[in-house]
C-alpha cells in the first residue's frame, strides 16, 4: 500500500512586529477629499496614510502588567537596577563580576521576583556607583491622575479663541512627569465660529469626531470628518476646520510635543 505524504505549506503571514502584531506591508495610501483644481496651497510633503478596517496596527499592550506593577517594590528596584547598569553600558555577566553575586540573583533582582536584602543593596549601590536610596526613586514617586467631570474642564484662550473657538482642557501632565506635555481638550464651534485653517505648532494631534460634520484640512490635503472618524498627523503643518457642514461641531483634540518646547 502507498502512504500518503502531506508536506506543509509554508507560512506566508505578514513580517511580525516583535510585539505578536503584524502589520500589512502593502496598506493602501489615503485617499483624501479632493481640494479641487486651484487649492492646492502646500506641496505635497506630508504624505497620509489610511488604514482599512480590520488592519492590525502595531502598538503597545495596553493591558501589559508592566505598568500596574510599579507600585511592587521589588520591581521597582529591579528596574532601577537595569537601568543603572545599562547607563554603564554592562551586562549582567559584568555586573555578577562586579559583585560576587550570581547570575541567577542578578536575573531575579532585575524581574523583579525576589526581595534583595540590605546587604544586597548595598553591594549592587558601590558597584553601580549609585546611592541606596536611588533604588527606591520609581517606587516613591507620586503618580497623578486628573479627573474631569462631565460638562467641566477649564476654558482657556488659544489662537482659535478669536476664531470662535472653544477649547475646554481635559487635564495637563504637570510637574516633572516625562519629556512630553500632553493636553487633551474638547473643542466647540458654534454659529459664531470661523473656520480657520491655519492653526500650526510643534508636536503631533489627535482629533476624533464626537458631533456635527466637518471638512478638515491638512497641509494641501481636506478630510470629511463625521462622528467617529479620527485624525492624526505632525501639528508642524497648516490644519484646521475649512469647512463647517454641520453645527454643533464637537472633537477631542489631543495635542502632546517635548517638554523642551513647553
Amino acid at each position: 500500500m502507498t502512504k500518503r505524504v502531506v508536506v506543509p505549506t509554508p507560512r506566508t503571514d505578514p513580517p511580525s512586529t516583535g510585539r505578536g502584531d503584524r502589520v500589512d506591508a502593502s496598506l493602501p495610501f489615503a485617499d483624501p477629499v479632493d481640494p479641487g483644481e486651484g487649492e492646492s496651497l502646500f506641496s505635497d510633503a506630508f504624505p497620509t496614510r489610511s488604514f482599512p478596517s480590520g488592519a492590525v496596527m502595531p502598538a503597545q499592550d495596553p493591558h501589559a502588567l508592566g505598568g500596574a506593577r510599579d507600585n511592587i517594590l521589588e520591581v521597582a528596584i529591579g528596574r532601577e537596577v537595569r537601568a543603572f547598569r545599562n547607563k554603564l553600558g554592562i551586562t549582567v555577566a559584568d555586573l555578577a563580576a562586579a559583585t560576587g553575586l550570581s547570575l541567577g540573583m542578578l536575573s531575579k533582582i532585575e524581574n523583579g521576583v525576589t526581595s534583595p536584602s540590605l546587604t544586597t543593596l548595598q553591594t549592587l549601590s558601590r558597584a553601580l556607583g549609585v546611592p541606596v536610596t536611588a533604588f527606591f526613586r520609581r517606587f516613591e514617586e507620586r503618580r497623578e491622575a486628573v479627573f474631569v467631570k462631565a460638562g467641566e474642564g477649564l476654558l482657556i484662550e488659544r489662537r482659535g479663541t478669536r476664531a470662535g473657538h472653544q477649547y475646554r482642557l481635559l487635564g495637563h501632565n504637570s510637574g516633572n512627569t516625562g519629556r512630553v506635555v500632553v493636553e487633551p481638550y474638547v473643542i466647540t464651534l458654534t454659529e459664531e465660529s470661523d473656520v480657520f485653517p491655519l492653526f500650526q505648532h510643534s508636536g503631533l494631534e489627535f482629533i476624533y469626531m464626537l458631533e456635527g460634520e466637518v471638512i478638515y484640512r491638512h497641509a494641501d490635503k481636506l478630510y470629511h470628518l463625521t462622528p467617529g472618524d479620527s485624525l492624526f498627523f505632525d501639528a508642524d503643518a497648516p490644519h484646521g476646520p475649512d469647512q463647517m457642514r454641520q453645527l454643533p461641531i464637537r472633537f477631542l483634540s489631543i495635542i502632546s510635543y517635548p517638554k523642551d518646547e513647553a
